[in-house]
């Protein structure tokens, strides 16, 4: 029974009505230790799939043709769950894009297969089947506690985020991850990471805005000794260590356009060159990409390649701010507290009613991150069992009347419209950290009203600074 059971993890079904590339991907892959069935009609092998029970897929298939994606559609339909990777004869990156994003397709290859990377997707695809058993343990912590993986929340919004991150972890495409710093974006990076069939092997997080532009090649590809003045020996990069896992790029609106025309090469090729070095190394990552940032303000800013942002926007999640999920504030805070008591070696605590309250009032303008900086504080200092509103204090509580009282601008009446247009600008300006893109977009204009306007007023003597 045990045998029986292994050989149907390992059975590739092969559905190709080209007999000759059939018969010889068959015997490629056989040779690497699978069991081979090999179909030449799809839709004489549907009715007995089940019976089949496959654990990967190879369906070729025309894709320029208009039906192209028919056979694929038919295997999802029935079979949701087991992972196709299409052949064509003829292709582009949008087809593969279009399999993998709109059709459901674990992976696309252009024939002649490339032996060894159709391999290497063989293997990834039959851990997949793991990867779905512990998924299952996943919704049921997401059922029964509303957590699931790493992000915790029972919201509509997140409900969403979770289906979305369920429907493309299984894939090996890239992923742009977008939200307010603190919403938890790499959190998100993490949980997709889990739920992928590279589960346990390597996650690689690098932050592109903390590091200096002069390092960030080496950090990225590593280097040899000598590449530069203070190389005193080999440095092994980013894209190395997490080969065969998962790379996070944080705030890659932040990586100088030099590296991301260097980064594109290493996603089309997926080979790097470590700086001083002669050989290319091939790496077998799956990249996730994260911003703060607006992506397509990025591109028209300069701060982000279009070609890039094409490359990693496969698939994009975007996180909400926490003031829009207040429904989860109390299982969020209550996952913190317990978190944050074990980390800490304190008690269990919990939250009383009041100190909710409290919570739910605050406007969160940084997010999670700021939610766990108020319950860290609060879980070392709290004495009993129970944490009270009065171990917030000062924060957040009059802090959000300070805020509003920030955040408010009365004028006198006949006040003229241009003066406090002015000054709404001005103090738009001001709370926004002179972040000229936002404050436009918070007042309504377009960017170059908003300039045309500091313009105006720097020459009538009325802005000194901008």
């Amino acid at each position: 029974m045990l045998n029986c059971l292994v050989m149907t993890s390992r059975r590739v079904l092969i559905i190709d009505p080209d007999h000759k590339s059939a018969e010889a991907l068959g015997k490629q892959v056989a040779e690497w230790g699978y069991e081979v069935l090999r179909e030449h009609d799809g839709s004489g092998v549907m009715a007995r799939m089940n019976e089949i029970d496959p654990a990967v897929i190879i369906a070729g298939t025309a894709a320029s043709s208009e039906d192209g994606f028919s056979l694929l559609r038919e295997i999802r339909s029935l079979l949701p769950g087991i992972p196709v990777v299409l052949l064509t004869d003829d292709g582009s990156v949008e087809m593969a894009v279009n399999a993998i994003q709109e059709e459901g397709a674990y992976h696309y290859l252009e024939k002649p297969v490339d032996a060894d990377k159709l391999r290497t997707i063989l293997d990834r695809a039959v851990e997949l089947g793991e990867a779905k058993r512990e998924n299952e343990v996943l919704r049921r912590q997401l059922q029964d506690r509303g957590a699931f993986g790493e992000l915790v929340g029972n919201s509509e919004s997140m409900r969403e985020i979770y289906a979305l991150i369920e429907q493309v972890a299984s894939s090996s495409a890239s992923v742009l991850i977008t939200g307010e710093s603190g919403t938890g974006k790499e959190l998100a990076a993490r949980t997709l990471h889990q739920k992928s069939p590279r589960m346990g092997r390597p996650f690689v997080a690098i932050n592109c805005s903390a590091i200096p532009e002069t390092l960030m090649e080496s950090e990225l590809f590593g280097h040899e000794k000598g590449a530069f003045t203070g190389a005193a020996g080999r440095r092994i990069g980013c894209f190395e260590l997490a080969d065969t896992g998962t790379l996070l790029l944080d705030e890659i609106a932040e990586m100088p356009a030099l590296l991301q025309a260097k980064l594109l090469r290493v996603l089309e090729e997926r080979s790097i060159r470590r700086l001083g070095g002669q050989n290319e190394i091939n790496v077998d990552v799956r990249l996730l990409a994260a911003t703060n940032r607006e992506p397509e303000e990025a591109v028209r800013t300069g701060a982000l390649r279009a070609d890039l942002l094409y490359r990693l926007n496969v698939f994009r999640i975007h996180l909400p701010p926490l003031k829009n999920r207040k429904d989860d504030l109390p299982l969020l805070a209550q996952h913190l507290v317990t978190q944050l008591a074990e980390k800490h070696s304190r008690p269990a605590r919990f939250l009383s009613s009041a100190a909710i309250s409290a919570l739910q009032f605050h406007a969160w303008p940084g997010n999670v991150r700021e939610l766990r900086n108020v319950i860290e504080r609060a879980v070392i200092i709290c004495s009993g069992e129970q944490i009270e509103r009065q171990h917030f204090a000062p924060y957040p509580v009059e802090q959000r009347e300070r805020q509003r009282n920030e955040d408010t601008i009365s004028f006198p009446v006949g006040t003229p419209l241009e003066e406090a247009e002015r000054q709404m600008i001005i103090r738009t300006l001001q709370k926004t950290g002179n972040n000229k893109t936002r404050a436009a977009a918070l007042l309504g204009i377009s960017l170059k009203t908003m300039h045309n306007k500091l313009n105006l007023y720097r020459e009538r003597g009325l802005l000194q600074n901008d």
